[in-house]
């Protein structure tokens, strides 16, 4: 479920054959992530089970910083580089992101272009453009047990009236909830600021 409404344009503008981000990666899943590959690339990585054997995603787990697909190439016995470029991704670069603490999730980006390596400018604005989605991907922890309800009781489906029926409060008390909810969350509606705090695994 992605919830990032506003991805930069500067990772299609730099990345033009393509790119995959993915955020504030937990035990298995990411936070939010984004697929911008070309679709026959993306169902050829998928059916064969490339994930598993892509230098690039072993790479992005085990480091933190950035490197070029070339010089990952050497350590590639499964050819997924070499697979890659028969879909036009001929030039790639890694970036890989988490904060000094150990227990902090990683955030990181795979990017292609046809044309031409990255160059050492265009790789350190993706470092900064995952770096600040990271960082702005960090959940809140000021919301309050009665937001959290309320916001549990929209995932469920139910209307404003319903929900204060439930939990015995005026219809305006579950107004001023879900208000203080979206603001906290950055979220634009009710349904937006569940999906947020569902992906956030807060309800």
């Amino acid at each position: 479920m992605a919830m990032q409404s506003d991805w930069p344009v500067e990772f299609a503008s730099i990345a033009s054959a393509g790119y995959y981000v993915a955020l504030r990666v937990g035990f298995a899943f990411p936070l939010d992530e984004r697929n911008e590959f070309p679709e026959d690339w993306v169902g050829y990585y998928t059916r064969k089970g490339l994930m598993l054997r892509d230098p690039a995603v072993r790479w992005a787990y085990e480091n933190t910083g950035s490197v070029r697909w070339s010089v990952l190439e050497a350590d590639d016995p499964h050819g997924v580089f070499r697979s890659a470029r028969r879909f036009g991704l001929n030039f790639g670069v890694v970036v890989s992101y988490s904060a000094a603490d150990p227990k902090e999730q990683k955030s990181y980006g795979s990017f292609a272009r046809a044309d031409r390596e990255f160059t050492p400018d265009e790789t350190s604005i993706l470092m900064l453009l995952l770096r600040q989605m990271h960082d702005q991907a960090n959940p809140p922890t000021n919301l309050t047990a009665a937001e959290l309800e309320a916001l549990r009781l929209v995932k469920e489906g139910l209307r404003l009236k319903e929900i204060a029926f439930r939990l015995g409060v005026s219809e305006g008390a579950i107004k001023q909830r879900l208000a203080g909810a979206k603001r906290k969350l950055g979220a634009r509606t009710n349904s937006h600021a569940a999906s947020k705090a569902t992906v956030f695994r807060m309800i």
